[in-house]
């Protein structure tokens, strides 16, 4: 029996999506933040489609909804844990579908860690840029947040599908489970 061809495939182009992924979502987050952090003002919100998105500038030192604010240092170690598993993980990497997903988490991960290094108040305490607000300015119903948010996020519920679609990372399918009739 042959293996199926998704299973054979090379890893190179396989990981090269996932590279080409992480690095723009790396580099649009990064410009993003630059132009809100140059153009934006904390306090003055700049309502966008008729109030649907706001652009609200904000420094955020936790999590979503600033949770964990007085562990900042504890994120960039979660990134890194969570860069290594997807280093480890694309070593078998054979699904786009896969290096998509975790080409998105990879590169919203890198894009926070980028501001928990470098931006204020110092090394491994940095806040994180965050700007886009919807449905109202500052978190009126919604968390604020950046792109590198939104790529976490898209990633991860591509991930959830793909597990429950039953796609595998090696580029197989788990057959669906014959239905069981009661004797």
């Amino acid at each position: 029996m042959t293996e199926p061809v998704a299973a054979r495939r090379s890893p190179g182009r396989v990981l090269l999506v996932l590279g080409v992924v992480a690095v723009l979502a790396v580099i649009i987050d990064q410009v993003v933040k630059e132009i809100s952090t140059n153009e934006l003002v904390e306090g003055e919100p700049v309502r966008v489609l008729g109030g649907l998105i706001y652009l609200s500038l904000l420094r955020n030192s936790g999590a979503a909804f600033s949770l964990g604010s007085n562990f900042t240092w504890v994120f960039p170690l979660v990134t890194v844990a969570v860069v290594t598993w997807i280093g480890f993980m694309a070593r078998r990497l054979r699904s786009v579908p896969w290096a998509l997903a975790l080409g998105l988490v990879l590169g919203g991960a890198l894009g926070n860690l980028i501001d928990r290094l470098f931006r204020a108040p110092s090394f491994m305490h940095g806040h994180v840029v965050d700007m886009v607000s919807l449905f109202g300015p500052y978190a009126e119903y919604f968390a604020v947040f950046n792109v590198a948010d939104a790529c976490l996020s898209v990633g991860v519920v591509l991930a959830v599908l793909l597990e429950l679609t039953g796609r595998q990372r090696d580029g197989t399918r788990t057959p669906a489970k014959a239905n069981k009739k009661a004797p």
